[in-house]
Order: structure tokens, then sequence, then C-alpha cells
């Protein structure tokens, strides 16, 4: 006897194409166009699997799912959705969903979910934690595909200590990420401290760890509790990982195998109890490879992998974006539809933080209630054309062309392999750092906000770099 599916969704196209490509899969189909429907079907009948629509007439999919367990308590139900939020996700997991599809998805995908769902085993069923709660609220916005599947990824970690390793452009809101893994999972109710690797002295990192006793060194006078101890039974974020000296990542490496630490200059053994999660913009795989990042680290940090779109990547998201900043600055200005789209046909290398930034000083500058295009295209290209900058950008790309055109003339003399990359970027971040701190006369925040790099970011780049840097 075949399997049969349950399919609940009030637009009857939608609801016939499901019902078909289920139908073509081997699948026998029932369908219903409203919540109350669908839960009269689960009291009446027996299926396998239920596709529900999260807005339902008379109950929504969420409400059914809830229903749903008086009755068919294993039953796994895919929850699906055009109302594609981060909170939407968070609730259908949290909620018992077998899994969550934001619309539109391809009928491909659902099959392959819906197999997986009945394939399942009953005792693996999720249900929904006990007190589950789900804070309503903008936290993540983004209605793009490539948003999407961040906040699938995050909505199936709520009950998984796994280590996370997320990663992204400068800007792209790593942190935001980390805060909502921690906030929508076990570890909720417990500390979430965060530490950036790339701000951190080298010397002072196994101190702010795992902390030191008085005396423990030239300096330390008086005892210093870690940020392993601080986060005790909660998250742990290592932020810009990838800036982590190598001594200190076989330290990191060795509590996270044991689960035990000892402070600097005490024999107390302590037990580390913290879910770790990383961020970088680093390409810690290319790290590994070149020798600058341990690779039995790399493994133990990137159980699960989250990568975070470039803003230039999810342009549908950017009105929202933009107006959730205007909101937060609590003022009366609006965008014009061209100022939207000015802001869409940016390409954004800041990223999120860039954006957020530039919504600040319009919400200051623009002399009207509506923020016009005008005022966006001066604020992001510094004058009303960008004809000089383009050519400017065309020059320089056909020197960097030319000069790689000698390198490979002489590719088959002298090159090492595998050096090309890290030998193009050396040759090009040294001068275009040490020309912008003389541009700005070593003022590195102005420096930082020119290049679009984190403050901390640049000043990791300055150490490694040695540069000298002489604010006059």
């Amino acid at each position: 006897m075949n399997k049969r599916i349950l399919v609940a969704d009030d637009d009857d196209t939608l609801r016939a194409v499901l019902a078909q490509s289920l139908e073509h899969a081997g699948y026998g189909v029932t369908i219903t166009a409203d919540g109350a429907e669908a839960l009269e079907a689960v009291k009446t009948g027996v299926f396998d699997a239920a596709v529900l629509d999260i807005m339902m007439p008379y109950l929504s999919g969420l409400e059914v799912l809830a229903k749903i367990r008086r009755y068919a308590a294993d039953l796994p139900v895919i929850l699906v959705s055009a109302n594609a939020t981060f909170t939407t996700a968070i609730k259908a997991k949290q909620a018992g969903a077998f899994d969550y599809l934001p619309k539109p998805f391809d009928l491909t995908v659902l099959n392959e979910t819906v197999d997986r769902a009945c394939e399942q085993a009953t005792s693996q069923i999720n249900t929904p934690p006990e007190n589950a709660v789900v804070k309503d609220g903008v936290e993540l916005l983004g209605k793009s595909p490539a948003m999407q599947v961040v906040f699938r990824t995050i909505s199936r970690l709520t009950q998984s200590g796994l280590s996370v390793l997320i990663t992204g452009e400068s800007g792209t809101g790593k942190e935001v990420v980390a805060r909502m893994v921690h906030e929508h999972s076990k570890y909720k109710n417990k500390p979430f401290i965060a530490i950036n690797m790339a701000a951190i002295p080298s010397n002072l990192i196994e101190s702010e760890l795992f902390g030191h006793e008085k005396g423990a060194f030239t300096g330390a006078d008086r005892r210093k509790t870690g940020r392993f101890k601080q986060a005790a039974g909660g998250t742990l974020f290592f932020d810009e990982i990838g800036d982590m000296p190598l001594e200190a990542q076989t330290r990191l490496l060795r509590v996270l195998q044991e689960e035990e630490f000892s402070p600097l200059g005490s024999e107390r053994v302590l037990k580390s109890d913290v879910r770790i999660i990383c961020a970088t913009h680093r390409n810690l795989k290319q790290m590994v490879a070149d020798g600058k990042f341990r690779e039995d680290l790399y493994y133990r940090l990137n159980v699960i992998p989250v990568m975070v779109p470039p803003l230039r990547n999810r342009r549908e998201d950017i009105p929202d974006l933009a107006q959730h900043f205007l909101k937060e600055l609590n003022t009366h200005l609006g965008f014009s539809k061209a100022a939207i789209k000015a802001l869409q046909d940016y390409n954004w290398p800041g990223n999120i933080r860039e954006l957020k930034n530039l919504v600040a000083r319009l919400s200051v500058l623009s002399p009207d209630n509506v923020i016009n295009a005008e005022i966006i295209g001066q604020e992001l290209t510094g004058s009303t054309t960008s004809a000089v900058q383009q050519a400017d950008n065309t020059d320089f790309a056909a020197d960097i062309a030319s000069k790689l055109e000698e390198y490979f003339d002489d590719l088959h003399q002298n090159a090492q392999p595998g050096t090309l990359y890290p030998e193009v970027i050396s040759n090009v971040e040294r001068p275009l750092i040490e020309l912008t701190l003389k541009a700005t006369n070593g003022n590195q925040i102005q420096a930082a906000r020119i290049l679009g790099l984190n403050r901390n970011t640049l000043r990791s780049k300055i150490r490694a770099l040695d540069l000298n840097v002489v604010r006059k």
C-alpha cells in the first residue's frame, strides 16, 4: 500500500501542483484547503507525513501541528510558508515540525523532504521541548533564498550543543547569527561570552581564555577569571578565530579534547562546560593548507558550518533592512522608490554594517522627509557621478592584469606551486594599508572606515604586516 501524505494549503493552484508532484513520486495524497479540514483529516485517517502551509484559514499550520499531537503524536509534519522569516523558521522547529520550507521551493526538494520524513523512525520524530519560547521581533531579517538557508540551519540547532563555525565577509552580521544560535538554544538562560581574537595581544590570550592567579606573570597583580569560566553552562563565541596564533590554537584544542583547563599559575583543574561558536572572514581551509591553522582544530570547530551571505547576494533584503535601521532611529523619514533602487544597485563592500551606518548618516543629512536617490548617490560615491572613479578602477585592473601576465610569462621558470594568491594579495595589501594610513595621518578609525574593514581587523593586519603607524 502506498504511503499517504496529507497536503493542506489554501492556494488552489499550489495545492494541485504539490499533489501532482507527490503522486508522480508514488505517494497517495489527500488534499485540504484549510487548517480545520486538515485536523479533521488526521482525526479520521492514517497518514505517513503531512505538508501544511503555516498561513491557512480557521487554523494556522502551527495550530494544526499542536492539535495533531493529540491524535497522531508521531506524524512527521513539514511546514511551508511564504512569510519566510527567521522567527517563522524557529517557531516551526520548536513546535516540533520535521522540517520547514520557505516558499517558493523546488518540488524536488519537497519530494526529498517527504521521503526523509516517511523513512524516519518513530523514535526520532521531533517533539516540541517543554516551555519552548520564541522571541518575537526583528532579530535577523531576510526573505532571500540565501538567508533562508541560514534560518533553516539555525532552526535545526535549537537543541544541539555541537560546535558551529560561522563564515562570511566583514560586516555581514556573523555575531548577530551567533547570538541567535545561542538565544534559541538550550543554553539561552546561561551566559553568552564573546571574545575577539583579533583584538587581544598574543601574549595575553591564554590569560583571557583561562584566567590567571595573582603573580602568575609580570603585571598579574590580582586573580582574573577567564572567559571559559565566565561562560560556564553557556556559549563561548570566538570572533575572528582565524587570527588566533598557532600556540594558542594548540592550547584551545587540548581544552576541547579534555574538557578541562587550569588558570595560569594554578594547579586547580576546572571543567569546561561551554558550547563553542566561532566566526571568521578568513578562508580557514586555505589557512590549514598554508600551515597557519591547525587541521585538527579546524575539524573540531567546523562541525556545523553556517555561511552568512554578503549583502550583494541578497539584494531583495535591502529594502526591509534599510527600513528597519531607519525605524530603529525613531525618525519619521522614509525612502523614495528611486532611493531603494539606488541602495539595491550598490555593491556594499562593507555589507550590513555599511548599510546601517549609511542609514544613520542619511537620517541626519536628508533635508526632506523622504530620502531620495540623489543624496544616497552623493553619500555612496562622494559626488553625483562616478565616471572618474570607474575610469580609475579600470586603469587599476589593467595594471594588475599586466603584472599577472608578466608573472605567468615567467611561471615555468621561477614560480613555486601554491604561492600565487598569497603573493598577489600581499603585494596589494601592504601598500593599500600603508597609503590609506598615510592619507588619514595614521588615524586607524578613519582608515578602517575607508577600507571597509572592522577596526580590530585593521589592527590585526597592521601587526601581521609589521607596519609602523605614525599618528600626525
